[in-house]
C-alpha cells in the first residue's frame, strides 16, 4: 500500500510514510470490507460516512507538516483511523465526531489499540474543540462548503489547516496558515472529493 497508492504518487515525508505502514489499516474498517482495507479508496463505516482512501490520509499530513511536539485536532473522528496515524507523528490528537455512535466506536477501538494520545469528543466538529484550544494543526477530512471561521481561530499563529473546501462536484483541497491573528495564507492543492461537513450532532437511539 504504502510503496504503490503513497511513494509511487510522489508522497515523500518519511514519517508519515512509516506512519502508514505502522497503523493496521484492516483493523479500522467493518468486518465485511477488510478485504478492501489496503485499497486505495474510500470505505463505507456506517452513518452515510467513509474512512478515506490512504493517499489523501497521507497526502493531507504530509501537507500540514506534522510536528512531534504539536497539538492536533481532527474534525470527523469517523473509525479512528486518521487519528491513530496522526497520534504517531504529533503530542496528542483531539477528535471531534458529529455521529454519537461512531464516536463511540472510535474510542472503543482506539483504546484497546493502545492509541493513548487521542481525545475523542461527540460534538459538532465545525465548532472545534474550544476548551483544548490552541492548535498548530487542524484536519478536516470532510468538505464545508466554506471554511468555517471557528477552525481559522483555533490555530496558533503559524499553525496549519489542511481541509478539503466545496460542493460535493468541486472541491478542492486547500492548506490554510495563520501567520498572525487577522491573516492567513490560502494555498489550492488538488482537486479531491470528500463526504461533506455537516454542522450539529446526531445521537444513538434504541431499536
Amino acid at each position: 500500500m504504502v510503496h504503490q497508492q503513497l511513494e509511487m504518487r510522489g508522497l515523500r515525508e518519511a514519517r508519515v510514510l512509516t506512519a502508514m505502514r505502522v497503523v493496521p489499516r484492516h483493523l479500522f474498517v467493518e468486518p465485511a470490507q477488510q478485504g478492501l482495507a489496503y485499497a486505495d479508496e474510500p470505505l463505507p463505516i456506517g452513518e452515510d460516512q467513509t474512512i478515506s482512501q490512504p493517499y489523501m490520509v497521507a497526502r493531507m499530513l504530509e501537507a500540514a507538516a506534522v510536528g512531534p511536539h504539536d497539538r492536533v485536532l481532527e474534525v470527523g473522528t469517523g473509525s479512528g483511523y486518521s487519528a491513530a496515524v496522526t497520534s504517531l507523528l504529533c503530542q496528542h490528537v483531539y477528535s471531534v465526531e458529529r455521529h454519537e455512535s461512531l464516536a463511540r466506536q472510535a474510542t472503543e477501538r482506539l483504546a484497546r489499540l493502545g492509541y493513548s494520545n487521542v481525545s475523542v469528543q461527540h460534538a459538532d466538529g465545525t465548532l472545534g474543540w474550544v476548551e483544548n484550544a490552541l492548535y498548530d494543526v487542524v484536519l478536516v477530512p470532510a468538505a464545508p462548503p466554506t471554511i468555517p471561521l471557528a477552525l481559522l481561530d483555533q490555530l496558533v499563529i503559524g499553525g496549519r489547516l489542511v481541509i478539503p473546501v466545496g460542493q460535493p462536484s468541486h472541491q478542492r483541497l486547500v492548506r490554510v496558515t495563520r501567520r498572525d491573528r487577522h491573516e492567513f495564507e490560502q494555498q489550492a492543492l488538488e482537486w479531491v472529493r470528500f463526504v461533506p461537513l455537516l454542522p450539529g450532532v446526531t445521537h444513538a437511539h434504541a431499536a
